[in-house]
């Protein structure tokens, strides 16, 4: 019953994941419709329900547009866990400024990327023209899709692949 269900606004948009539990109860209340069921059944005592995989609100509900959290997690996830400067996948990975704090580098997007504890290291407090190393790829804010925010869940859940694109 805790299985992820895509929610859809009225205009079919992505915004939310929730439990088959919590859609169920969202269908019976008449507030969002089965759009697709790809689980199975759900047998109760007198009944049996359709176990939901993707439900759309019958309302539009109106959301302010979302935003990446900037946090450390994310600038990991941005740059798929992988060394900017070596393209290592060590599992010893740290946060580092391309710029450093101390000659005027902010603690921003386009200033933070992820490195192993060694090119973090090698590069110290200099920048990269003094290290003498390169950054893999330029950081940036990543965009917002439907696709980077319910990609934990996508890879599992195939059905939603048409919801997800465009959005």
């Amino acid at each position: 019953m805790n299985e992820p269900v895509l929610v859809l606004n009225a205009n079919f948009a992505p915004i939310n994941i929730c439990s088959s539990r919590r859609a169920i109860v969202l269908i019976l209340t008449g507030k969002a419709s089965l759009v697709s069921n790809g689980r199975g059944y759900i047998q109760t005592v007198s009944e049996t329900f359709q176990r939901p995989s993707i439900i759309r609100l019958g309302a539009m509900v109106k959301r302010p547009r979302p935003r990446v959290t900037f946090n450390r997690r994310e600038i990991f996830r941005r740059d798929g866990y992988t060394c900017q400067y070596c393209g290592s996948r060590t599992g010893n990975l740290t946060l580092d400024h391309v710029i450093p704090k101390h000659l005027g580098g902010e603690h921003s997007w386009e200033n933070l990327v992820t490195a192993c504890s060694a090119c973090n290291h090698l590069k110290g407090g200099r920048t990269l023209e003094q290290a003498g190393m390169r950054l893999r790829s330029i950081p940036r804010e990543p965009s917002l899709s439907a696709q980077y925010i319910f990609e934990r869940h996508a890879k599992e859940n195939q059905e939603w692949e048409p919801f997800l694109d465009g959005w």
